[in-house]
């Protein structure tokens, strides 16, 4: 079945979505991230998928007080990315509650720090964010295109040893048009570690397309969630029903 993972972005405390990773163009949706992540864990979702905006821009984490709150306040696991370039970041995350941490632009550069933060905290505590734009990897919150393939950087890091990789096809992410499937189901070919899709989702038929790629293992929603687009009830979309008790 496929894993539904709610989106908490994270900038200077509050919940907030950006179109397209654009900062200047910010949405703010709560103050209360933990009682916005009761919210969705309530309405079926499988992981919370926290990203720290700020970290992801600056390198410099200012809401981990708030994703500890996050994780503290639900009985499912939580993933954490932005910012993950060092060790000690990553530890920080997985003290602070998150069952994975997503590490993202130092992937792109540097396949051997994944290699060894999968050997030091279990490949299962690590995924790797693939944020492509045209095939090529975007990184620094997508404000630069590392020039590093996006298939090259998945194979690398799936033979690393990593427990998950989330692919995000940013021409997509935030617009509310569809998720872009045939990207989404080369990655989940060419890899053999789970894949996550990210960005597009505007609603229902949304997820349900996704849930028809052979072997893809979950998605992530944004704004369609934000945006009243989805059910009260998510895992009505796949013809289940919720439970607050479900875990990956």
């Amino acid at each position: 079945m496929l894993q539904l993972l709610p989106a908490i972005d994270l900038m200077g405390g509050e919940v907030v979505r950006l179109e397209q990773g654009d900062a200047s163009r910010k949405t703010v949706y709560s103050s209360d991230p933990a009682a916005m992540a009761r919210k969705w864990e309530a309405a079926g979702g499988d992981w919370i998928h926290v990203v720290d905006l700020d970290a992801a821009f600056s390198g410099v984490s200012g809401n981990l007080d708030a994703f500890a709150a996050i994780a503290a306040a639900v009985g499912i696991p939580c993933e954490l990315g932005g910012g993950m370039r060092d060790e000690g970041a990553i530890r920080n995350a997985l003290d602070a509650g998150a069952a994975r941490v997503i590490i993202g632009s130092r992937a792109a550069g540097d396949v051997a720090f994944v290699r060894e933060m999968c050997e030091k905290f279990g490949g299962e505590k690590i995924a790797i964010g693939i944020d492509a734009r045209d095939g090529k990897v975007a990184t620094q919150g997508w404000t630069k295109d590392s020039g590093v393939s996006a298939d090259d950087l998945a194979l690398a890091v799936a033979e690393a040893g990593v427990g998950a990789l989330i692919y995000t096809d940013i021409a997509t992410d935030g617009m509310l048009k569809g998720p872009n499937l045939s990207a989404m189901e080369h990655m989940v070919r060419l890899v053999p570690v789970p894949v996550i899709a990210s960005g597009g989702v505007s609603g229902p038929a949304d997820v349900v397309a996704l849930a028809g790629i052979h072997g893809l293992h979950g998605v992530i929603m944004g704004k369609a969630l934000y945006a009243d687009r989805m059910p009260a009830d998510l895992r009505s979309i796949l013809g289940t029903e919720s439970s607050a008790t479900d875990q990956a």
